[in-house]
């Protein structure tokens, strides 16, 4: 993006330190398509995977990978964001939607739901996530 990278990546930061508020609680579900998919260089995505083991270690933080292999009968086409049973938001290529309707959210609720339990979390996905930045070292 046009700019000045560093201030982007200076405001990345800051949203990032709401991460170390113990008072709240956090979930990602990452496909593997999304975490291997190559759109930085190797090295720089090794980094990242080095950043996401980090922050999976936090007490309050959970990461849970959706690995290529097992079927899902829904396969995740948006990423969408779930706040609490007030608020979803679904990101689209063109912008956010955002939902208030308690019926949109208990959905994306069940929808998330349903990913979470054929995640990988704790050290399954801390060894997988290790493995794959080996061999983006190599």
């Amino acid at each position: 993006s046009p700019g000045d990278k560093s201030v982007t990546i200076a405001r990345k930061l800051e949203r990032q330190a709401i991460l170390y508020d113990t008072s709240k609680s956090f979930t990602f579900l990452l496909t593997e398509q999304a975490v291997r998919r190559p759109v930085l260089h190797p090295a720089a995505i090794a980094v990242q995977l080095d950043r996401l083991v980090s922050l999976s270690r936090l007490p309050n933080v959970r990461i849970g990978l959706l690995l290529a292999g097992p079927a899902l009968s829904r396969g995740p086409m948006n990423t969408f964001t779930v706040y609490d049973q007030r608020l979803a938001t679904v990101e689209t290529f063109t912008g956010r939607i955002v939902f208030q309707d308690a019926r949109d959210i208990s959905e994306h609720v069940r929808i998330f739901d349903t990913y979470e339990r054929l995640a990988l979390f704790g050290e399954e996905s801390r060894h997988v996530l290790t493995q794959w930045a080996t061999l983006f070292r190599s």
